[in-house]
């Protein structure tokens, strides 16, 4: 896909920028140096075969836009660009879990939360808005995501988030595997691109554990609850295994920490005894529910608990994944660097990361050209030649 401008003949519909704000900017420059190293590659072969290319900023050292979000000694903020975006196809990044950050407010010093990022993300849409070509908004974790049905007299954060967005201006949504992607009917007209880390799952996991079984009698995956029924599917199909899920008995009777605590995880499937389990959900916020899951396949006797997740939040610590991990519950955990990871986290033996930075600087370039990324949305045939590959040549 890197090569599409090549192969394709397709120039790209205008100069493209990567606008990331603070909170994702050490990801974004590992995209930046994907997309710049993808379009060398393209001026090579375009070289090689005489041709000539003729366009503004395609051959560039950085495509990473100069901007700041200055914030005032009362909170207030705005967005600052340095350079010119006139007529340039913008991708504007944001990470709204970074809560690394933070701003001083009359004297007191607070950590961003996801609204303060939000709010960011529109003053950079409004600082650029009328003189972009295009405004992409590429928000791995989507803003509110949770919060994507009404079951009571409660507000639909993630929809009016989605539809401001809209409102301003905004053509397309990149976002990765969202909490119920159904969301984007809130904003028909626009794009909305739900893009899964299926594959790089797969990769880091073959590469890490060099000996494990891909067949039904020694692996299965697991669907912790009911909303990770789609993912498990998916993938137990392209392994050709079983699956299994959980589903969560909750105390309707009681709200504790903004939700019905779980009373009890009851499990649908066939047995997991002596086989390596792969618990595969969305993110991991708490990490109540996914240790408790694998609590209880490890006294159902499985030999190898695995835990992926796209979004690895860890909200209360990790104090009790290191717990289960001493227990031998977990054997290891993987998430995506799509999100904020702290240095702590990094530094755990249980802990894998599958790097998503050359998977999203492809879908940019795909799309700064305006070609299918089809096959990109369903990674299935990539996950079927690996798989090949894996079990044909016994590595990967």
């Amino acid at each position: 896909m890197a090569n599409d401008f090549v192969f394709k003949d397709c120039l790209p519909v205008a100069p493209l920028k990567l606008a990331a704000l603070e909170g994702c900017r050490e990801f974004a420059a590992l995209v930046n140096d994907h997309i710049v190293s993808f379009r060398r590659h393209d001026m090579e072969e375009l070289i090689r075969r005489k041709a000539d290319l003729n366009y503004r900023g395609y051959d560039v050292n950085s495509y990473l836009l100069d901007f700041h979000c200055p914030r005032f000694g009362s909170g207030e903020a705005k967005a600052v660009v340095f350079e010119s975006v006139r007529g340039a196809d913008l991708f504007a990044m944001a990470d709204v879990t970074n809560h690394s950050l933070t701003y001083s407010m009359f004297g007191n010093t607070n950590h961003m939360s996801p609204d303060d990022h939000f709010q960011d993300l529109k003053r950079l849409i409004g600082a650029t808005a009328a003189t972009a070509h295009r405004i992409t908004v590429v928000m791995p974790f989507l803003y509110e995501g949770r919060q994507h049905r009404r079951t009571s007299r409660e507000s639909l954060d993630c929809a009016m988030a989605l539809e401001e967005l809209a409102s301003m201006g905004v053509k397309n949504i990149i976002t990765f595997d969202a909490h119920d992607p159904r969301v984007q009917n809130a904003i028909p007209l626009c794009g909305f691109d739900n893009f899964m880390p299926t594959y790089q799952f797969i990769k880091t996991l073959l590469s890490h554990d060099p000996g494990l079984v891909i067949h039904k009698d020694h692996l299965m995956i697991i669907s912790p609850d009911e909303g990770a029924m789609d993912r498990a599917v998916y993938l137990a199909n392209n392994l050709s295994v079983d699956m299994g899920m959980f589903y969560k008995r909750r105390d309707y009777s009681r709200i504790v920490g903004g939700r019905n605590p779980i009373v009890a995880h009851e499990f649908l499937g066939a047995s997991v005894e002596g086989k390596t389990v792969l618990i595969i959900d969305d993110m991991i916020a708490s990490g109540e529910s996914m240790l408790d899951t694998a609590r209880e396949l490890k006294d159902r006797k499985a030999k190898k608990v695995i835990i992926c997740c796209t979004f690895g939040l860890f909200a209360n610590g990790l104090e009790k994944f290191d717990e289960y991990y001493e227990k031998g519950y977990i054997d290891y955990v993987m998430t995506t660097n799509l999100n904020y990871r702290t240095k702590e986290l990094l530094s755990r033996q249980w802990y894998l990361e599958a790097d998503m930075s050359k998977y999203l600087a492809a879908v940019i370039n795909s799309l700064n050209h305006d070609v299918s990324i089809g096959k990109t949305l369903s990674p299935t045939l990539k996950i079927q030649e690996r798989i090949h590959r894996y079990r044909t040549t016994g590595n990967d």
